[in-house]
């Protein structure tokens, strides 16, 4: 289960940015997409245990997952796939290699109490 070692890492980063501004961390927030290849529900597990004992005993990981959004050449647009089956663009049926996002794992904020 690597979401516990991802888990373990976002409590290590929380907390040294919580100790820099001398905050306590409420709250991460956190972009994974569909093919970040972390299981959202894993992940929040994880990161009850990671935090568990440390000073981010107690806040929350809020997480907002991405779709697939991939570039149809075709239709010279990007298009969301309806399914992580089929690369083909959902309008015109083209394959659509060129993935733009839904790889993302990123930590785009934490909101913290003075």
């Amino acid at each position: 289960m690597h979401e516990l070692s991802i888990a373990l890492s976002l409590v290590d980063v929380a907390q040294e940015e919580a100790d820099r501004l001398g905050a306590r961390v409420c709250t991460l927030h956190l972009r994974v997409g569909a093919l970040a290849g972390v299981v959202p529900e894993a992940l929040l597990a994880s990161y009850e245990m990671a935090s568990a004992g440390t000073p981010l005993e107690g806040s929350r990981l809020a997480i907002e997952e991405v779709p697939v959004v991939v570039f149809c050449p075709s239709c010279e647009v990007q298009r969301q796939l309806s399914s992580l089956q089929s690369f083909c663009c959902p309008e015109c049926g083209t394959p659509t290699p060129q993935i733009e996002r839904g790889r993302e794992l990123v930590l785009v904020g934490l909101e913290i109490e003075q």
